[in-house]
């Protein structure tokens, strides 16, 4: 059989399986449009019902938002601190050997798989239901985030610093803070950053499960069927993301 029509084979079958498992996920996640078609005047309701927006106790409001983005800060924080020696083991190029990066790698998996959300269910579970329960979730799931990026940085900066580094017999915390640091600061800084803004966005909803912040406040809302007060829970939440955003948006770019 000729190599081209071998090819346009494989990629014919490669098409006819992706089209088969996403008409499959269809089912399984029984997508049905005639009743999103059916719902959509509910929507229309309750927004009718929601306006105008209750901002009445907005002291409380801005203590759940002060809340919110202490979370997120200081979760990101420690999180990074965390992820700092972490990202050094789990690289190829800065780890001592395969049985230290390979079980790094494994343990970045873990932190990585388990959402922030979860973590933070299981730290209400430990300390006590408040917005320190969210911060130690977001912390524990942003070290594994930010280790595995900040690792592939790592694994992508320039191998001549390193490499005269090492010739001259220094030590690797010193090849690690002279010849690999200046090279790839500016992409760690972005990717915390980066993190930072995912963060403010996901700990707005850890109140859910009384992990306090402006997600606590908005689960109290919807239990007493306060639609106006959701909106106006809603409207803080889209101003203080988009202002995180856009700060983090204009320190990337000063770091690129």
């Amino acid at each position: 059989m000729p190599s081209d029509l071998r090819r346009w084979l494989g990629r014919l079958l490669a098409a006819t399986l992706a089209i088969a498992a996403l008409a499959l996920m269809w089912r399984v996640a029984e997508v049905d449009l005639a009743r999103l078609w059916q719902g959509l005047p509910r929507v229309a309701a309750w927004g009718a019902r929601a306006w105008p927006p209750n901002f009445e106790d907005g002291a409380t409001l801005l203590r759940r938002a002060g809340e919110t983005l202490a979370m997120a800060t200081l979760g990101t924080v420690l999180g990074a601190l965390v992820a700092a020696p972490l990202c050094l083991l789990a690289a190829r190029t800065t780890a001592p050997g395969a049985l230290v990066y390979a079980p790094a790698r494994a343990l970045l998996n873990v932190l990585r798989g388990v959402d922030s959300f979860v973590f933070a269910l299981l730290f209400v579970a430990a300390v006590g239901l408040g917005p320190f329960a969210g911060l130690l979730g977001i912390a524990l799931h942003s070290a594994g985030s930010i280790a595995k990026l900040w690792s592939e940085t790592i694994e992508q900066a320039a191998p001549g610093p390193i490499e005269a580094a090492t010739l001259t017999g220094a030590s690797r915390l010193k090849i690690a803070l002279h010849a690999l640091l200046p090279d790839v600061a500016p992409g760690l800084a972005s990717t915390a950053l980066y993190i930072l803004e995912f963060n403010v966005r996901a700990s707005t909803v850890l109140g859910v499960v009384g992990a306090g912040g402006l997600g606590q406040e908005l689960k109290n809302a919807v239990d007493l069927l306060d639609s106006p007060r959701v909106f106006a829970i809603i409207l803080v939440i889209l101003v203080m993301v988009t202002a995180i955003d856009a700060f983090s948006a204009v320190a990337r770019r000063r770091l690129a």
